[in-house]
């Protein structure tokens, strides 16, 4: 404050305004701050993808619990009018070829699935298929224009034809 006014200056040092080089300067903390937080989340989803790899990788038991679960979710696809339902969705190195025969609709595409897809294929296969159900599969998440993961789709409803 002025001794004289009683008012703030306004100078260039006076403490009122940052100078610009110290405006720079917190402008690359905040820049370092969020690629930090942006670094820490990669890290944490390739991490959660890590984990999910790893429980996807070998066939599980299929428990009531899993089949209830599963009917309840069909039911409701039902009650809401659809007749499709996403039932799996896994990450494409589950796929001997990264997805690539699914990508493309090769009628190979179930040779090319491992632990709990080809689980999920067989169980489709031997039981859900002979009771009219009908087993799809695609690439549903592209990150960085690449196959990402695979979602499987059961349906029940008229077949389409495109």
């Amino acid at each position: 404050m002025s001794a004289q006014n009683g008012q703030q200056g306004t100078g260039p040092n006076d403490g009122v305004f940052m100078s610009a080089e110290d405006l720079r300067g917190y402008a690359d903390k905040i820049d370092m701050a969020r690629a930090s937080k942006a670094s820490q989340g990669m890290k944490t989803a390739e991490d959660a993808r890590s984990e999910l790899m790893s429980r996807l990788s070998k066939p599980m038991p299929v428990t009531d619990e899993i089949r209830n679960r599963v009917l309840s979710q069909l039911k409701q696809a039902a009650v809401d009018g659809r007749s499709e339902l996403m039932v799996l969705q896994f990450p494409v190195e589950l796929c001997t070829d990264n997805g690539r025969a699914i990508n493309n609709n090769d009628s190979d595409w179930p040779e090319t699935l491992t632990g709990v897809p080809r689980q999920a294929y067989e169980i489709w296969r031997d039981k859900l298929k002979a009771a009219g159900y009908r087993l799809s599969a695609m690439i549903v998440e592209w990150p960085h224009g690449m196959p990402g993961d695979v979602g499987f789709f059961l349906s029940w409803g008229e077949e389409r034809k495109y």
